[in-house]
């Protein structure tokens, strides 16, 4: 039978599992394959996954379940093997690279920060604060019919839309990492303009969301910040 796979911890781990049933429509137990220095957590799976609300409830829960005894390297949702051996093969042949992986992430979290900006907000702010721009929205709203108007100040908004967004996620950025151990920046998306994943040593974690909080309470009006975390460190694992 397949195997949905949830994470690999080192053999040591208290795997804490009494009473979890992983994913799919039966109720079937997690529980773990041992290779050497590493396991692997695993539950029985006859059916193929789609990512629906419980499934992915049920592979988070069974991450932080983990968590709790020591460092995971989590597998994103879906993963699956096709039986034990080839589990044991997988965890044997990467046994150095899996054990340096969960040196690294000992005593972390990941946490997320991802910011929006309200855009009638922002398109105030440049109107008042861009003189170029300030002219031709009021000669497109005194009824100057030159064409090139909406045309030019368009293309002006949208540079100060991105020089502005780009020096605020960039002064955002400056101020968190200092208490992470590492980072990294992806790509915003819908109104997002930062997309911020950190892993935070967990004697800093207090002080990291108190950071957090300060920086959304000082940034101004038409910010908002979304803060998700404590989570398993899938965004460092190598």
């Amino acid at each position: 039978m397949a195997l949905y796979v949830y994470a690999i911890t080192a053999a040591d781990h208290p795997l804490d599992l009494d009473e979890l049933s992983g994913v799919g429509s039966e109720a079937v137990p997690v529980r773990a394959v041992a290779s050497g220095p590493l396991c692997a957590v695993v539950s029985d799976i006859s059916e193929k996954i789609r990512p629906k609300r419980r499934d992915l409830q049920i592979h988070q829960g069974v991450q932080e379940r983990l968590m709790r005894g020591g460092p995971v390297l989590p597998l994103q949702f879906g993963y699956t093997a096709a039986d034990e051996q080839t589990i044991e093969q997988v965890l044997l042949k990467g046994a150095d690279g899996y054990l340096a992986n969960l040196e690294r992430l000992a005593g972390c979290a990941e946490y997320h920060v991802r910011a929006s900006q309200d855009e009638e907000e922002l398109l105030r702010q440049i109107l008042s604060e861009t003189p170029e721009a300030r002219e031709l929205n009021e000669r497109i709203r005194t009824g100057d019919q030159d064409p090139q108007l909406p045309l030019a100040l368009g293309q002006l908004v949208a540079a100060q839309v991105q020089e502005r967004q780009e020096a605020l996620a960039s002064g955002l950025v400056e101020a968190l990492v200092p208490f992470a151990r590492e980072h990294t920046v992806r790509q915003a998306s819908g109104a997002d303009f930062l997309n911020l994943s950190l892993l935070v040593p967990d004697d800093r974690q207090e002080e990291f969301r108190t950071a957090e909080a300060n920086l959304a309470d000082q940034i101004g009006d038409g910010i908002e910040f979304r803060l998700s975390g404590p989570l398993p460190p899938y965004s460092f694992v190598e």
